[in-house]
């Protein structure tokens, strides 16, 4: 006698399937048709094909402030991952003081963007921020609004300071995965301490280390409020990466159909890079039950 299947269980994901269709696949829709289409308003649109990603494409704006995003983003990670996993290594790996440096690890990511933001601005400011008032003092130019390193240079120390301790949280669990019979066979072979880094304790870090250089991408090539808030893309367009510039494109502007046509080609660009580095982790997970 064969049994029935029941299937009602799917029933309980009923909501998170309407929440999902209103909040992403309902607006994905309507990106999807201002990047192929034209209006002039009342809602009535005209088909234009791919003029908006041609003229994307072609828009030496759009390829400055991408090259402006993936500078930053290879900054913060060359930064930030080498950093993550130094402290993750200097850290105790059990005790009280274990659990304090990680409740002060965690605590600036639970700060919101804005609020970092508007932390920085106020640190750098040349009159009241302690920052930039005490590099005035030395004769260093730290004007936001008109020295583009000074921006950059905020911009990045605020990234740092924000998101390294997602880096530090993700290798220090991946130290303490290691068992210790490693460590002991290289204390019999008289390992030294570069040698236990580099042969026992990086490789197993290697499937963290994904991961955390995945989202450290994705957030990084995704950072809008921050930068905004300290900047506001400027001075000039210096610090406009591409989120700050679609916004002020779709709604600065009101250039809908490029503004839309530039999203699409920003969300497959993401896309495409976390699909990479899913394919590359899966491999080496695969490869490693192999061994």
């Amino acid at each position: 006698m064969e049994k029935t299947q029941n299937n009602r269980a799917w029933f309980m994901v009923l909501p998170v399937l309407v929440l999902v269709a209103f909040s992403a696949i309902i607006p994905l829709m309507t990106v999807v048709n201002y990047a192929f289409n034209d209006t002039f308003g009342n809602n009535v649109f005209f088909w234009v094909g791919l003029e908006w990603f041609e003229e994307m494409l072609g828009s030496d704006r759009m390829w400055e402030a991408l090259m402006r995003q993936l500078i930053f983003s290879a900054a913060i990670l060359a930064i930030e991952v080498p950093l993550g996993i130094a402290v993750a290594l200097s850290m105790p790996k059990k005790g009280l003081w274990a659990s304090i440096c990680l409740v002060l690890l965690a605590l600036p990511l639970l700060i919101p963007w804005n609020v970092v933001g508007t932390i920085w601005q106020v640190f750098a400011r040349v009159d009241i921020g302690l920052l930039g008032n005490t590099l005035a003092e030395f004769g260093i130019d730290f004007n936001l609004g008109q020295n583009a390193g000074a921006a950059w240079a905020t911009v990045i120390l605020m990234d740092v300071w924000h998101w390294t301790s997602l880096v530090v949280l993700l290798a220090y669990a991946g130290l303490q995965s290691i068992p210790e019979a490693y460590y002991q066979a290289a204390r019999i072979d008289q390992a030294s301490r570069w040698a236990v880094f580099r042969h026992v304790e990086l490789p197993k870090l290697k499937g963290v280390l994904l991961i955390a250089v995945l989202l450290r991408f994705m957030d990084s090539f995704m950072i809008y409020t921050e930068p905004f808030v300290v900047t506001g893309g400027g001075p000039g367009s210096a610090t406009t990466f591409l989120s700050i510039d679609l916004v002020k494109m779709a709604l600065g502007q009101f250039d809908l159909g490029p503004a839309a046509a530039f999203s699409i080609m920003y969300f497959l660009v993401i896309l495409l890079v976390s699909w990479a580095f899913y394919t590359i982790m899966v491999n080496l997970d695969r490869e490693e039950r192999t061994e």
